[in-house]
């Protein structure tokens, strides 16, 4: 993939998400939830079902995912994380645009290390509050959202 950004907007791809996406373990939460939005992004399914504790999976598979429907991402912001030890916390809202709509998945996940490796859980869903039409857009163009992605 020749990407620049990394999809979960906190850096370089290369030295941002791709490393996780290639076998690094993430050392905390935030950063394992920011390289699966990537990987939702990019469309790398087995590491979602790869980086998914297997008592939550459900019957979700690789395949399953692969087989869509596929979302439209448009940016991640991060509202507040945290650790305890083994147990960890990451609140965000995944933005994403369904033809002129704009909504977000706004969750508080749960995670978990196991054997050195950070895994997701669950996660409690939430209304997504959408920008105010002065407020900075949610995809860090540096304009105004009315001016953005809000029109």
């Amino acid at each position: 993939m020749d990407i620049q950004a990394c999809p979960c907007g906190a850096g370089q791809y290369d030295t941002c998400c791709k490393p996780y996406h290639e076998g690094a373990l993430p050392s905390h939460p935030e950063a394992l939830m920011r390289s699966r939005y990537s990987a939702f992004v990019l469309g790398l399914w087995q590491y979602l079902i790869d980086t998914h504790h297997p008592d939550y999976l459900n019957g979700l598979t690789a395949e399953l995912l692969a087989n869509g429907p596929h979302t439209n991402w448009a940016s991640l912001q991060v509202h507040e994380s945290s650790m305890d030890g083994a147990d960890g916390m990451v609140h965000f809202s995944a933005w994403y645009k369904e033809g002129r709509v704009l909504d977000a998945i706004c969750e508080r996940s749960s995670f978990v290390q196991q054997g050195g490796r950070w895994y997701y859980t669950e996660g409690e869903q939430f209304r997504a509050k959408l920008p105010g039409r002065n407020d900075p857009c949610i995809c860090a163009s540096g304009k105004k959202f009315k001016q953005c992605c809000g029109k």
